[in-house]
């Protein structure tokens, strides 16, 4: 299979210029529901299959997961940031290096569930009681040209949360668990 299908199961991220209400509300129950229909996916798995990588040289599951932990405790912190400072600069953090560390390479992925139910619970929250206005907010990140708005973050996020669940779904279905 085609190692860029194998890291892209769903696509490049592809940001809309702008977005409406509806959709703004769609991609927001997809943050909402992530942690849920993340558990229900790996739930079941065993140990040795949350330690197989979705693709060679990539992550484990147990890797994805945590990352997925990761990442959403920082967007949501920059969504905070982003809501009360002016065009704040948010601090940059390796992935990479994240996931290679001791907890994400061998800690019970119940620990990253668990974070991710109530990051997510605390970031809906504030997600739906966003104005529209509230999301035209902008934060900056220095490996970013452009400064990004919250719509684009939403948009990020959301693909995110899709992403990296059709990495662990599609590794299951090639392997038929």
């Amino acid at each position: 299979m085609d190692i860029e299908a194998l890291k892209y199961p769903i696509g490049k991220f592809e940001r809309q210029a702008s977005i409406d209400q509806e959709t703004r509300a769609e991609l927001i129950s997809v943050i909402k529901s992530f942690p849920q229909r993340l558990t229900t996916v790996v739930m079941e798995l065993s140990e040795e299959q949350i330690d197989t990588p979705y693709r060679p040289e990539g992550w484990t599951i147990r890797q994805v997961v945590h990352h997925t932990a990761d990442s959403h405790v920082n967007s949501y912190v920059r969504f905070r940031w982003a809501m009360t400072e002016d065009t704040p600069m948010i601090k940059a953090y390796d992935e990479k290096e994240w996931a290679e560390l001791p907890d994400a390479k061998n800690a019970p992925i119940k620990f990253s569930l668990n974070l991710l139910k109530s990051i997510h619970a605390r970031w809906t929250l504030l997600l739906e009681r966003m104005t529209v206005d509230d999301f035209s907010r902008e934060l900056g990140h220095p490996e970013w040209k452009n400064n990004l708005s919250l719509d684009d973050m939403l948009q990020l996020y959301s693909w995110h949360c899709t992403h990296h669940l059709a990495h662990i779904t599609s590794l299951m279905e090639r392997k038929g668990w």
